[in-house]
């Protein structure tokens, strides 16, 4: 669906223990505002969320499954998609595996929504477009090198943290230099793998922006103040 035909949109990211969401609805210019903003929710709120029992012209489900990987096309094989995913994250015997294109940087994100956990199945059975159609659950590393050209400094670096895990993409201009997923058990570990990301990257913190795509805690988001020249939320 073309951007500027797009009235109201709703964008949800689901976690192993709950969801967050934002509402975005068209101005006079056919741009997506938002309206709203939800804190991070149980799965007890689901069905008395009011914002779920609406329809929107598009509907985005992020999942936060460390389960992937970036391949580039002229690498991408369908027939080699488990023993690639396999070869940098443990799957189970009945993981489903999947890909989706990421035309911006010419390749294929595979990865498997397997986490143990079934909310999103049940929101993306809940919220359906105004045609009635069901979004397509896709991992948060889609959305983060999606939405990577929205931080607007040449040094791009954009983050999300949830379940104990960093998800990452660096950017120089147009060109894609990092997306990855960290195990990180707690926001230091976190810090900890992003700051040596940037260091392997030649990336000085002081004079760089840091983007987030979901939510800190505030003790989580004033320590990144204290070392990036500035933090945004995207």
């Amino acid at each position: 669906m073309e951007l500027h035909k797009i009235q109201n949109k709703i964008s949800i990211q689901v976690s192993l223990d709950g969801y967050y969401f934002k509402t975005l609805e068209a101005n006079e210019q056919g741009e997506l505002m938002p309206v709203y903003e939800s804190t991070w929710l149980s799965p007890s709120k689901l069905f008395t969320t009011t914002e779920f029992q609406k329809r929107y012209d598009e509907v985005e489900i992020s999942l936060f499954t460390h389960k992937c990987t970036l391949i580039p096309n002229n690498f991408f094989r369908k027939e080699d998609l488990t023993n690639v995913l396999d070869s940098v994250v443990e799957l189970g015997k009945d993981d489903i595996i999947d890909y989706v294109d990421v035309e911006q940087y010419s390749s294929k994100l595979v990865f498997s929504n397997s986490i143990s956990e079934s909310l999103s199945s049940i929101i993306r059975h809940t919220v359906l477009t105004t045609a009635g159609t069901k979004a397509r659950i896709l991992p948060e590393l889609y959305f983060i090198l999606r939405d990577l050209n929205k931080c607007n400094e040449y040094n791009k670096i954009l983050i999300s943290y949830k379940d104990a895990h960093l998800h990452i993409a660096i950017a120089q201009g147009k060109t894609l230099i990092l997306a990855n997923t960290y195990s990180a058990v707690d926001f230091t570990t976190a810090q900890y793998f992003l700051f040596l990301a940037m260091k392997n990257l030649h990336l000085n913190p002081e004079i760089s922006t840091v983007c987030l795509r979901t939510p800190l805690e505030q003790d989580d988001e004033m320590s990144l103040y204290r070392y990036f020249k500035a933090v945004e939320k995207i």
